[in-house]
C-alpha cells in the first residue's frame, strides 16, 4: 500500500507581517506577483497552529483553495466555516473576512487575489482571542 506524505509543493517563503497576522507565525510564498496585465495575484500561505490574519477585504474578491491542514473561514457577522484539504472559498469584492489554522493545526492555501486593479487587500482590525476561543 502507498502512503501519501503532505508536503508543501512551494517553498515556506517569507514571515507574514505580525501587524496583520495573530495567534502565531504565517509564511507566504508569492507565486505570481501582481505585476503585468493580468490583474492577479497568487500566493501560497502557511499558518502555524493558531494563527489567523485580521478581518479584512478584498476590492477584487478572493479565492482561497485548501492544500492540507483544518482551518477556519469566516465573513463578518457569519458563522465560522470549519476547512479542509479541497475546500474552495470564493469571497465576493469587499466581503469583510477573516481565515486561518485551528488551535491544532497546521493550515495552508493558495490565495488568488484577481481584479487586483480593484484594489488587493484592506486589512481590518484584529481577530480577538475572545473571537477565536469562541467559534
Amino acid at each position: 500500500m502507498e502512503t501519501f506524505e503532505n508536503k508543501n509543493i512551494f517553498p515556506k517563503g517569507e514571515k507574514a507581517p505580525s501587524k496583520y497576522f495573530s495567534g502565531g507565525t504565517a509564511w507566504v510564498q508569492i507565486l505570481k506577483p501582481n505585476e503585468d496585465e493580468l490583474n492577479c495575484q497568487i500566493g501560497n500561505v502557511i499558518f502555524e497552529a493558531g494563527c489567523r490574519n485580521n478581518w479584512h477585504s478584498h476590492g477584487g474578491g478572493q479565492i482561497l483553495i485548501v492544500t492540507s491542514g483544518t482551518g477556519y473561514y469566516q465573513e463578518k457577522g457569519k458563522l465560522v466555516q470549519i476547512l479542509k484539504s479541497g475546500d474552495v472559498v470564493n469571497i465576493l469584492p469587499n466581503v469583510i473576512h477573516w481565515h486561518g489554522a485551528s488551535a491544532d493545526s497546521e493550515f495552508t492555501h493558495m490565495a488568488i487575489n484577481p481584479n487586483t486593479q480593484k484594489g488587493i487587500v484592506e486589512w481590518l482590525e484584529p481577530v480577538t482571542d475572545d473571537e477565536y476561543k469562541n467559534l
